[in-house]
This record gives C-alpha cells, structure tokens and sequence, in this order.
C-alpha cells in the first residue's frame, strides 16, 4: 500500500467556515477517485510545539503508486487544488510505501 500525507498551513486571515469547506471537498475525493481507498484528516493536536504552523494534516491511502498516480492528474483532484491553493501559506506532501522500515 501506498500512504499519501499531506500537511496544510493555512494563510492566517483563512476563515474557519473556509477551512471547514475545504476539508469537505477533500473528503469529497474519496468517492471521486477509485483510486483513493481510504482519506482520513485531523487538526493538530501535538503538545509538542513542532508543527512549524501545520494544522491540517490528511492521510490518503492508495493499493499502489499506480493508483496514486491516477488521482494526482485526476480532474477532480486538480479542481480541488485550484480551489486550496490560493488559501494556502505552505503545504508539504510525503508519500511512503507501507510495510517495511
């Protein structure tokens, strides 16, 4: 399986009703995308202070890199990148295989 995070720094003056949508429409990608097999999100919640003012992290997992590679150009997926984009300060993506070290 294939894990694709992605970690969202909102632009300060972001408005939570904003930000509430857009957690909807990135859900919404699960049942756009056969690819996507599962998409869970969350907001920080670390004690630790090292967010480095990350608050939104997304967890989306694929079978395989095929199906992540499906859904980057996917239409639906562009659509909702051109809906975050101009709400974002900063965004970090990391995929990893699971399974091994």
């Amino acid at each position: 399986m294939l894990r694709h995070l992605v970690l969202l720094k909102f632009k300060p003056d972001t408005a939570p009703a904003t930000i509430a949508d857009i957690t909807a429409a990135f859900h919404a990608l699960r049942t756009a995308i056969t690819t996507v097999r599962a998409l869970e999100s969350g907001t920080d919640v670390s004690p630790e202070g090292l967010a480095k003012g990350y608050t939104h992290a997304f967890l989306l997992t694929f079978d395989d890199a095929a199906g992540r590679d499906h859904y980057l150009p996917h239409p639906a997926h562009q659509a909702f990148v051109a809906q975050l984009q101009p709400l974002l300060e900063d965004v970090l993506v990391l995929d990893y295989a699971t399974g091994g070290d």
